[in-house]
């Protein structure tokens, strides 16, 4: 799928001119409803987009989508459709085919690569530029028309700290991290990253203080119930991660395989941690654990190996929109014990399938 900003000289002000042009058409008598995935990037783009609107004097609802949902799924649409919002904007969740919200103007800020047509949203995507923007710098650069974006660029650094785990790419993180320090941010989203990986999945302490602080250092230094809270989930996280890290593989050919069960969402840090150990294998982190009924992996590979691409090649008709979306090098998915079943089945795994 193309998209506009690929062919731009200066994507940055295509980026705010697209998002201008799109909030024009929303209903201003109703409030416009932002949806955001859970991760750092993701609530990071869902409190910039927030914020900055509110600065401007629309009337906005947060909406962060998180364990096991989807906005494209039939029951997710029910709960927008008796929101009737004036306006829709979803970020980081994606790109997919069909209507979010059919009537509705909707506006799409991401940057996993594209697996369908959207409906009649306006998308603003930065899959395929090189360096490639998170979702939080493209949103950063949508609002800066809107409101002073100055004081948010914090959240957008924090967004390609969790999602890119590098500092070199771009002008924006160069300049945050002069003001409020790398060490800072980096350890402000490893907490922001910790509550949707827990048992319960709440991102609410997280989105809270995104939603109200000033930077990083109110996450790592504030002794509110919020920033407690993050603490006691990044604990909770690691004692998992020390749990299931001491696993073995099971290698058959290109694919290593490493199943454990956890209540906690873990599987993307065990699968890059095996990553750097295996270097020529296809790496699948499996949890069984994370939601009843659903086995849950993240795929990492350090062989370059177009991992969507694979996971196509492997995909089963039970297999639904949590399956092998994101990024080339960083994607998973989610399957029902019946379709696990038939997948490690297909990969060379019977011993780890299901009981019937």
């Amino acid at each position: 799928m193309d998209h506009p900003l690929l062919h731009a000289q200066d994507w940055r002000s295509l980026a705010r001119a697209m998002f201008l042009s799109a909030i024009a058409r929303f209903d201003r008598g109703r409030p416009v409803l932002v949806l955001g995935h859970f991760d750092a990037d993701g609530l990071s783009a869902l409190a910039i987009i927030v914020r900055a609107l509110r600065a401007s004097g629309l009337q906005v609802q947060a909406r962060p989508v998180g364990k096991g949902e989807n906005p494209w799924d039939p029951r997710f649409r029910l709960e927008l459709e008796e929101r009737r919002p004036g306006g829709l904007i979803a970020t980081d969740l994606g790109v997919r085919g069909g209507d979010l919200l059919h009537g509705t103007p909707t506006i799409i800020v991401d940057h996993h690569r594209p697996t369908g047509t959207p409906g009649d949203a306006v998308v603003i995507s930065g899959h395929g530029l090189q360096p490639e923007p998170t979702s939080s710098l493209l949103a950063w650069h949508c609002v800066g028309g809107t409101a002073e974006a100055e004081p948010l660029l914090w959240l957008a650094a924090m967004g390609l700290i969790g999602d890119m785990a590098r500092d070199e790419d771009f002008p924006e993180i160069a300049a945050a991290q002069a003001v409020y320090g790398k060490t800072a941010l980096r350890d402000a989203v490893s907490l922001v990253n910790a509550p949707r990986r827990t048992a319960s999945a709440d991102p609410s302490p997280a989105l809270r203080l995104l939603m109200d602080k000033d930077g990083p250092k109110a996450l790592t230094k504030g002794d509110g119930e919020d920033a407690q809270a993050l603490r006691v989930a990044k604990a909770e996280v690691r004692a998992e991660v020390e749990i299931a890290r001491r696993i073995a593989p099971k290698v058959r050919g290109d694919v290593a395989l490493i199943r454990f069960h956890s209540p906690c969402q873990i599987h993307p840090l065990i699968a890059q941690q095996w990553r750097g150990r295996l270097k020529d294998k296809i790496v699948l982190a499996a949890n069984d654990g994370y939601r009843d009924g659903w086995v849950h992996f993240a795929a990492r590979s350090a062989t370059g190996t177009d991992l969507i691409r694979f996971l196509a090649d492997h995909r089963l008709a039970g297999a639904d929109a949590h399956y092998g979306s994101g990024h080339a090098q960083a994607t998973g998915g989610a399957l029902r014990q019946a379709d696990w079943n038939a997948f490690v089945e297909g990969l060379g795994f019977p011993e780890e399938t299901f009981a019937a």
